[in-house]
Order: C-alpha cells, then sequence, then structure tokens
C-alpha cells in the first residue's frame, strides 16, 4: 500500500504517556531552547492585528449571511417576559430552562438567520465537533436523541439545535437577522428596553446575554487584502455558490481553480481534505502548526442507546470533566485525546513531599512525551519529509487548544497540495494573490480559516452592542478594569440581567462548553422561576457579594507566564503575553476553575432559596 493511502497504525496516538523511552531522550534546556526559538519566530509587530468587521466598509460584507434570504419587516413594538441574546447553544437551553420555570413570552434574537449559534454559520465542508458528541450536544435526554457518530457533523448538530428550538417553542416569538444595538435599564418600570437595527422597540422583565465564547469572526489585517481580484470568503460564510457542491459533496466549481486556504485551527484542518479532493491546486499557509491528534470517528453502535439508563448524558459529562480535572473515575467513558492527553498534562501526580519544581520538571517530561507522540505520528504519515517537518509543532500541548483529526495530514500526500510554511505571517494580498519570502502565489480564491476572536475577548464586545445599567453605566464602563460579578453570570448596576457563564467573567472553564452552558441555563430557570413565585420584581447584586466574589477569582489567580514563556503566540496565551492577562477575569479555582465545587456552590445557593448577596425588591408596577 502507498504512503499516500496509508492511515497511522490505529490507536497509536491513543496510547497512554509511559515507558516508551522518549522520557527518557528528554533534555528540558534544550526543549525550551527549540521551542523559545520558534516562538521568537511568530513573535512579530502587528501579528495579532484583525479586521473590525463592524467599521471597516471594505470587508463588512464578509459578515453577510449566505444561507438565508433577509426578509424585509415591519419594526416591532412589544412587552414580553425575557429576551434573550443570541440563539446558539447557550441561547437555546436557557431558554429551554426559562420554558421549564413557566416563563410564556420569550424573544431569542439573532443575527443569524435561525438558530444555531455557531454550527448556523459554519457550514463548511467537513465540519465536525472536537468534543464527544454524546456530551456536546445539549439536552439528548429530554429530546430522546443519540447522534449517529461518535462526533458529529455540523449539518447534523445544527438540525439537531432546530429541534431543541422546536421543542420549546423558542422560534415563534424569535427575531432573526436582528441585531441588537442598545438595552437600557429603565428604572420606573423595572424592565429593560431593548433597541434593534430593525427599528425593534422591545420591553422585558428579564434580560438574557447568552452571545457565546467564539461569535466574532477573525479576519486578519494583511496588506493589499483589498486588491485581491479573485473570490475570498471566510469559512464562518462558506461560498458554496462559488465552490459549488456540499458539506460532503465534491466541490465541483474548484475543479479547475487554485486556492489559498489561510489558517490552520480547528476549522482549517477540517477545510483540507475537501478541498484537497476538489481543487486543481490547494495552497495551505501556515503560520503555526497545530498539535493533530487522531479522532477516531465512527458511527454510533446499534446496541449503545439500549445501555442508557436515566440521567446518562450528566454521568457522561460529568465522567469527562472530572478526568480532565484529575479526579479518580473508575472508567473513562468518553476515551480520546482529551482524557488521555489534555488530562494528563494538567493533572501531574504529586504529593505532600513533591516539590513545585518537581513537579514543573515531570509536567515538563509528560508534555514532551505526548508532542513527540503527535511529531511521531506526522512522520508516519506525512511522505515528504520537509513537508513534515513544517507540519511538526514545536511548543507545549497546552500552548494551543490541540486538534484531532483522521485525514487531514494524509492530504498533504496528495499531489495537488503544497504547504506553505510562513511563521512570520503572510507579508501581503496582491492582485493574483498571497506573497511569503517575496513569493507570489497565483490563486483563484482565498479561503480565511482563521477561526473567531478568543474565548477571553472582553464580554463586552462580545455582547456587541451598548448595555446601558442604572445610572446611565454601561456595561464596558462597568467592566474597563476587568470584569465584576456575582458567580459570573450577574453584575451590580444591571438588574434583572443574567449572563451566561463563560471564560473571562468570573466563572469557570470547561473543555465540554456544553456542560457549563447547560448549567448556565439551569442556574437562569431556577432562579427567575424562584424569583417569580416569590413575587420578586427586580434584584441587583449587592456591592459586598460583588467585591467579595470578585476576591475570590483573584485570589484563585496563578500568573502562568512561567510555564507559557515558551508558547508559541495563541489565543490561549494572550498572543504571546501571557503577563497580561488580567486576573479579574480568572476561574473560581485554580487554572481552568474547579467545576464541580462551582456547581455545587451555586446549587446550593439556589437550593436555600434567601438569594443571599442580593438585593431584592417587590415592584408596584408588578404585572
Amino acid at each position: 500500500m502507498s504512503r499516500a493511502g496509508r492511515r497511522a497504525k490505529p490507536g497509536a496516538e491513543r496510547e497512554r504517556v509511559k515507558g516508551d523511552g522518549v522520557a527518557s531522550t528528554f533534555d528540558p534546556e534544550a526543549v525550551r531552547a527549540k521551542y523559545i526559538a520558534e516562538r521568537d519566530k511568530r513573535l512579530v509587530p502587528g501579528r495579532a492585528e484583525i479586521r473590525d468587521l463592524e467599521e471597516d466598509e471594505r470587508f463588512a460584507h464578509y459578515r453577510d449571511d449566505p444561507f438565508t434570504p433577509w426578509i424585509e419587516r415591519p419594526a416591532v413594538t412589544d412587552e414580553v417576559d425575557v429576551v434573550i441574546v443570541g440563539g446558539g447553544i447557550a441561547g437555546l437551553v436557557a431558554g429551554a430552562e426559562l420554558r421549564r420555570a413557566g416563563v410564556g413570552r420569550i424573544r431569542i434574537m439573532d443575527l443569524a438567520g435561525g438558530v444555531g449559534g455557531t454550527w448556523y454559520w459554519n457550514r463548511y465542508p467537513g465540519l465536525m465537533c472536537d468534543v464527544e458528541s454524546y456530551i456536546y450536544l445539549p439536552l439528548l435526554e429530554e429530546l430522546g436523541y443519540v447522534p449517529t457518530t461518535r462526533y458529529a457533523f455540523g449539518e447534523e448538530i445544527l438540525a439537531y439545535l432546530e429541534q431543541v428550538a422546536a421543542r420549546f417553542d423558542l422560534v415563534t416569538d424569535a427575531l432573526f437577522h436582528t441585531g441588537v444595538t442598545r438595552a437600557v435599564w429603565d428604572e420606573n418600570s423595572g424592565r429593560w428596553r431593548v433597541h434593534t437595527d430593525r427599528g425593534d422597540d422591545i420591553t422585558c422583565r428579564w434580560y438574557v446575554l447568552a452571545v457565546g465564547i467564539l461569535n466574532l469572526m477573525k479576519l486578519p489585517a494583511i496588506p493589499g487584502m483589498e486588491d485581491f481580484g479573485g473570490q475570498s470568503f471566510h469559512t464562518a460564510r462558506w461560498d458554496y455558490d462559488y465552490t459549488g457542491g456540499g458539506r460532503h459533496e465534491p466541490l465541483t466549481g474548484l475543479e479547475d481553480k487554485a486556492v489559498a486556504l489561510i489558517g490552520n485551527g480547528a476549522s482549517g484542518i477540517q477545510c483540507v481534505p475537501p478541498l484537497a479532493e476538489s481543487a486543481r491546486q490547494l495552497y495551505v499557509f501556515q503560520r503555526t502548526p497545530s498539535a493533530v491528534g487522531e479522532r477516531g470517528n465512527r458511527p454510533t453502535g446499534p446496541g449503545f442507546a439500549d445501555q442508557l439508563e436515566p440521567g446518562w448524558q450528566r454521568a457522561r459529562m460529568d465522567n469527562f470533566q472530572a478526568i480532565i480535572l484529575g479526579r479518580p473515575v473508575d472508567v473513562d467513558q468518553v476515551d480520546d485525546g482529551w482524557t488521555h492527553h489534555w488530562a494528563a498534562i494538567h493533572n501531574v501526580p504529586r504529593d505532600e513531599n513533591t516539590s513545585a519544581s518537581d513537579v514543573m520538571r515531570k509536567a515538563e517530561e509528560v508534555d514532551y512525551a505526548i508532542m513527540e507522540l503527535h511529531r511521531r505520528r506526522i512522520e508516519e504519515v506525512v511522505a515528504d519529509k520537509a513537508t513534515a517537518e513544517i507540519l511538526k509543532p514545536y511548543y507545549r500541548y497546552l500552548c494551543k487548544r490541540p486538534c484531532f483529526h483522521d485525514e487531514y495530514l494524509l492530504a498533504f500526500n496528495r499531489p495537488n497540495v503544497t504547504l506553505v510554511g510562513c511563521p512570520a505571517g503572510i507579508e501581503r494580498i496582491t492582485e493574483k494573490g498571497p506573497v511569503v519570502d517575496g513569493r507570489q502565489y497565483e490563486v483563484d480564491c482565498i479561503t480565511y480559516g482563521t477561526g473567531f476572536e478568543p474565548e477571553l475577548t472582553p464580554l463586552w464586545r462580545r455582547v456587541g452592542h451598548e448595555v446601558v445599567g442604572r445610572g446611565g453605566v454601561t456595561l464596558r464602563e462597568k467592566f474597563a478594569e476587568g470584569a465584576a460579578t456575582l458567580f459570573g453570570m450577574m453584575s451590580r448596576g444591571f438588574p434583572n440581567m443574567f449572563v451566561m457563564p463563560a471564560p473571562g467573567q468570573q466563572a469557570v472553564v470547561t473543555v465540554n462548553y456544553t456542560q457549563l452552558a447547560v448549567f448556565g441555563g439551569e442556574f437562569i430557570g431556577r432562579a427567575v422561576g424562584m424569583l417569580a413565585r416569590k413575587g420578586i420584581e427586580t434584584f441587583d447584586v449587592s456591592a459586598e457579594a460583588e467585591k467579595a466574589w470578585t476576591e475570590k477569582v483573584v485570589g484563585f489567580f496563578v500568573d502562568p507566564s512561567a510555564i507559557m514563556s515558551v508558547c508559541t503566540p495563541s489565543r490561549l496565551n494572550n498572543e504571546g503575553h501571557p503577563e497580561g492577562l488580567n486576573p479579574r477575569n480568572g476561574n473560581y479555582g485554580r487554572g481552568m476553575g474547579d467545576w464541580f465545587a462551582y456547581r455545587e456552590l451555586l446549587e446550593g445557593w439556589l437550593d436555600a432559596g434567601t438569594f443571599e448577596g442580593l438585593e431584592l425588591a417587590v415592584r408596584s408596577t408588578a404585572s
């Protein structure tokens, strides 16, 4: 069998890191020197500059919706119980839990033409989730649904989220292709007043920000982009009118085209195989290689559903999260690269006699062994040695979010695929295409697989509109020096407003974001239901409670600079400047936070029913 058609040894990437001789070759000084050298190639001025697609008229069209026609409608003036900004997973689970709490009028507002959030916008060929679908898709037990594959493809996820929206009647009152421009707290009525770009004027009792964590499309600021004479688009707005085909069909429009793909993170690596199969020539421009582990996707077995017991999805989510946090479990139910490698690096064994320096040394050894497995896999799969060398990631595993794919590396064995290593970035783009190291690459199409602004993008920016609380103070002003919240979900001066928990908001971080979103929805649903039953019209966070919570979060913060000093720049380390991370934007618990302690604390707060830390009022305007 030729190398072009050969796969890596089954299970090779899924080995546990143990006595395979890798650690014995570990020379910490040499490894650090190599990593720092690779880092320095990429620490170039302007590397983090991006286009502001709201302000830059030349590129604003990149945000247009190519999937659902925009329909003219009259402006809506209405009063509802709840407005939810965002119709992705976060907004849908919040809406579902509010429905179960007995809330009647719920309006979801979204710039998209339908529900789904990131799964609405991202429809590029090869799209799939990188967390096991049995724990990633929310509310599976409630809907009696079992995903068809271990890692579901994008079209199945979107169709399923549409089922969730239908089950809980979240579309009837939704306003799609609608952007909120301003939300203002009205002290007299005890309501939020929400204004949109369609002229809508909606008042609501409860305001929920469910804007997600990767909602702002990132387009790099490369000189000359506007001069390109061919077709260009972002992967989050895939242009099937140009490429032809579909997500699992040949892209027939590219058979005589040369295509440039810029970016090789989670989006880029999934695009490469279908582009490689269809384009006459594919150039993959890589600034920093991703660590690409084995995905091991497969159809769901016929007996999977028969083994499920009530509460199975929460138990499976908890099992995954326990392993990620280094807690003992009887069995690894998910059993993939996250639970093998990510968990191993974040939870190096230690006891009370182990010094901090010994722990750090051991962590480096484990990290090196895992990265060597990734580099070895590249050597085994990619035929051309020079290409394989460019694909090898030389940094610590925790420096960038890892990727997983079974066909990505194989694509570089095709004669029509060329990898262009450009650690300092693309010099410029001309009418003909990208220029790297003085060489002009002539292409017909540029696809930007450059992802989204990072999870730590400030909340006020991800929200995308002005939120004005008591005394005319805006959310942007309130968070100017860093987050200030109670539980990462409520903030003083913004009554009756909930924010779905997310990174950078004083909550916790989970590899499986859906688990955090589901809990956030449960918390909001229970809280609103309890407040309504007690006849409470308004709540606000007390100054003392917000100060105490913020001090707890700051107290948990550990400066990551020592560990991340050798990291190649990425969204996880503040583009190579971890020293700039704000302790106020940290988590409840060290590192990613203590998920189980956080959930237990908030569930206990709800169970107590006293709303400790909130200032409550029953208004005469109650309706």
